[in-house]
């Protein structure tokens, strides 16, 4: 207790004890009760009474004083451990990105902007606008309540979309938002599967319909000049991070530029608009060997894929088909360049450089998905998860490019070398095909540009 406090209470009981020796503030306690009950006292009796009451309340009424002049202070608990260890203290940068802090930003720090600069923001903060981000949330809202997840879908989904636009590790992330890293783990897995199975089917689609057949195919020509071009295919080794020492035939991941990796195969349209992705390989295999354990090549090579387009070309019937690079095998429904240094005939070299137009848009394409989604420039989630965050980068990139989203800077891919890819037996009468198509169209072309 404080001692000005007790010093006080001493001063006043010895002015009581000077005024009325007779009575004491600390009387006993059972005399007192016994007087009381023998001659019971009314109020106004203790009021003018030379007894300690009038005493008592002006005892009350200091303390009171002082209480009210002198307000308590609690000596703050001294503390080994700084905020960082202390998991209960969040840091800084966690409460800047807290739920509070989300939801104050999303529903009315965001709506006091104007428009340009709110998406600038969310740009910068998730790599989409404001109103793709809302797209995304409210497609994956139901499922992500299912889960019962104890966060908010939109919190969630923000924090993904913040870990695979600025490559941050779990790690990383948990500190910043102040969560541990296995629920940044749990969080990132849930929403990477839900965007590459529940999302996948409605933003990535190959182009069967007649109106967005005839779309596409119309956009190349205007690119290339050559006509039917329905899709152009690449691949791209996507770096894993760490891999795994216990991982079984551990060198197959490594490619050919000396790092471990997965490919990914993309389909893209005019408008670097992927319709098909797929990811099945180590990264030490070779495009044509991913492309023929695909799911689209074996739906082309079965004819269950149908495209209702053929057009004539110098007695040619030629149907809707891919372009890609000499890494790929040359099919009816998959045309690759004569050569890749321009030693081929005049008509042959200009059908390259048309090719090559084409070509240029699943090249730019693949530069905007890894220029936008830093994750996938260095990624690091586990080995099991990899491909489905691919997958989901590739839904992500389909939604911003829909909606028009601006264009990163390009990621920039090494220069790919290789030979032709030898032909197989199942695939003779394609190749047949492929190469008496792509010749027509070589003739068709440069008898065009020759005649202008």
């Amino acid at each position: 207790m404080d001692q000005s406090f007790l010093l006080m209470l001493t001063n006043l009981l010895h002015l009581h004890n000077h005024l009325d020796p007779t009575t004491s503030l600390l009387s006993d306690s059972t005399s007192s009760y016994s007087s009381s009950v023998a001659s019971p006292t009314s109020p106004t009796s203790l009021l003018t009474s030379t007894s300690a009451a009038p005493l008592l309340f002006f005892t009350i009424a200091s303390v009171l004083s002082y209480l009210a002049t002198h307000p308590h202070k609690k000596k703050p608990r001294t503390s080994t451990s700084s905020p960082n260890n202390n998991p209960s203290s969040p840091s800084p940068a966690a409460a800047e990105f807290s739920v509070s802090a989300f939801r104050a930003l999303s529903t009315e720090h965001i709506w006091a902007m104007e428009a340009p600069l709110r998406d600038a923001q969310w740009r910068s903060l998730y790599g989409l606008s404001y109103p793709v981000f809302t797209t995304v949330v409210d497609k994956l809202k139901p499922y992500i309540t299912q889960s019962q997840l104890s966060l908010p879908s939109d919190y969630a989904v923000a924090m993904v979309l913040s870990r695979f636009f600025h490559g941050f590790s779990a790690k990383t992330l948990a500190t910043r938002y102040g969560l541990e890293p296995y629920l940044i783990s749990k969080i990132t897995n849930m929403v990477t599967r839900l965007l590459a199975t529940k999302l996948y089917p409605e933003f990535i689609k190959i182009p069967v319909s007649r109106r967005r057949l005839v779309e596409t195919t119309q956009g190349f020509q205007e690119l290339t000049s050559l006509p039917n071009i329905c899709g152009a295919i690449d691949g791209t080794a996507v770096r894993l991070q760490h891999l795994p020492s216990e991982t079984v035939n551990s060198s197959m991941y490594y490619s050919r530029y000396g790092f471990p990796s997965i490919l990914l195969q993309v389909v893209a349209d005019h408008k670097k608009i992927f319709w098909d992705v797929c990811v099945k390989a180590p990264g030490g295999f070779d495009d044509a060997t991913h492309f023929r354990d695909s799911l689209l090549y074996n739906r082309l090579i079965s004819g269950d894929i149908v495209w209702d387009k053929g057009v004539n070309v110098r007695g040619e019937h030629v149907m809707p088909y891919i372009v890609g690079d000499w890494c790929f095998p040359l099919l009816s429904f998959l045309l690759t360049p004569f050569s890749g240094n321009r030693t081929g005939s005049p008509a042959e070299n200009a059908y390259d450089e048309a090719l090559l137009k084409g070509r240029k848009m699943v090249e730019e394409a693949i530069g905007l998905l890894k220029g936008r989604w830093k994750i996938l420039q260095n990624l690091n989630v586990g080995l099991s998860h990899a491909p489905q965050t691919v997958v989901a980068c590739c839904v992500l990139h389909n939604l911003c490019q829909i909606a028009r989203e601006p264009e990163p800077e390009l990621w920039r891919e090494p220069e790919e070398n290789g030979s032709p890819p030898r032909v197989l037996d199942n695939e003779k009468s394609f190749y047949y095909y492929g190469g008496s198509a792509r010749q027509a169209l070589a003739d068709d072309l440069y008898q065009r540009l020759s005649s202008r």
